[in-house]
């Protein structure tokens, strides 16, 4: 199983500057426009952009989206890419259509609310491709695309529910999407398939990065006697705030082991580079067609971090059996559940509700 992050290439320190703003980091010579008919033309040379809806940082979900980017741009020198930072939904138009005036080939928007507006500007846009990671739309010059994260989350849970004493886990959650409500679902089934008795408490904190409603929304769950804390956010706060009550935590997106210390457990990750490199290629050579990227372990595009230092070893081997066994196909993470025979549309999308094991119910 890949647990050991320094051998991935998304996270190698690659010391690409950045800016907030357009900040163009070249690697390569002047970019041709591609055509943006399914596949057709190829260039030369190729000009990707990234837009970002937060800062880049140094961990959270831009922050591994851009690891991607800093991954490919070194790997490949007929590529240059540019990236923005901190683009609110509310003002990627005006982003979005920059870079396509500046004729880059392809541009990619990294949050779920840039949907309507990506869709809107690739229909003005015909000779520009986008792609568009966690939307449900797609277009002749607009492809979408994500990761079966649920299966790392999965994997997460089972070493919380070997983990826990009190078989109380905690959950600081941002929105309640199907996004976010497919982690906690998948983090739950994983943990009660090791410990039947676990139970998983939620606080919603209705914002993506805002470390003082996280670390306070980990707080009331460690008040109500939670011992494995887990979370889907921006910020290591809730790992902090675990760690300073001595109980088990998870991050999310980057490896947390400097928040969590001795009671840090693992992270499910991202490695973008697994699609942005294929799909730059497709764009050179002309082959880029709209699509669903939906992928999981099989493709290296999610895993885990490393292990905490003070994890067991039979909690790391429970793991990466289940692991190699969702890799191979002989283990699914929905089976038995209430979404055993739901088809991706419905895990992707539609989502709404809890399965067994977590207290309460999804939030209007």
């Amino acid at each position: 199983m890949a647990t050991d992050i320094t051998r991935r290439r998304a996270i190698k320190a690659l010391g690409l500057a950045g800016a907030t703003g357009l900040a163009g980091c070249s690697s390569g010579g002047d970019s041709t426009a591609t055509s943006g008919d399914g596949g057709s033309g190829g260039s030369d040379t190729v000009r990707a952009a990234f837009v970002y809806n937060s800062e880049v940082g140094d961990q959270g979900w831009s922050w591994a989206h851009d690891q991607g980017r800093q991954a490919v741009a070194e790997q490949y020198d007929w590529l240059e890419t540019g990236y923005t930072e901190a683009v609110a939904p509310a003002d990627s138009r005006t982003v979005f259509e920059q870079y396509v005036q500046d004729d880059y080939d392809i541009v990619f928007g990294n949050t779920f609310g840039y949907m309507d507006t990506m869709v809107s500007v690739a229909e003005e846009s015909p000779d520009t491709l986008f792609e568009h990671c966690s939307g449900y739309q797609t277009s002749e010059n607009l492809g979408r695309y994500f990761g079966r994260m649920y299966q790392a989350r999965y994997l997460a849970g089972i070493a919380a529910g070997m983990l826990t004493e009190a078989d109380s886990l905690g959950y600081v959650a941002a929105l309640p999407i199907a996004e976010v409500i497919r982690g906690i679902n998948a983090f739950t089934l994983g943990a009660r398939s090791v410990n039947p008795d676990a139970t998983t408490e939620v606080r919603w904190t209705n914002t993506w990065y805002d470390p003082p409603t996280e670390q306070e929304a980990a707080n009331a769950l460690i008040d109500q006697g939670v011992d494995v804390m887990a979370q889907h956010q921006d910020s290591a706060a809730a790992v902090q705030a675990a760690a300073d009550a001595d109980i088990w935590a998870t991050g999310y997106d980057a490896p947390m082991l400097e928040q969590g210390g001795d009671n840090y457990v693992t992270s499910p990750i991202w490695h973008w580079e697994e699609f942005y490199g294929p799909t730059l290629e497709a764009v050179r050579d002309g082959s880029w067609e709209s699509d669903f990227y939906f992928e999981g372990l099989e493709s290296d595009i999610i895993g885990l971090s490393e292990w905490g230092p003070e994890v067991p070893d039979d909690v790391k081997s429970s793991v990466e059996e289940t692991h190699s066994a969702i890799e191979s196909g002989d283990a699914d993470v929905w089976a038995d559940s209430k979404f055993a025979d739901a088809d991706d549309a419905t895990l992707f999308q539609d989502m709404g509700s809890y399965v067994e094991g977590v207290e309460g119910s999804v939030p209007e």
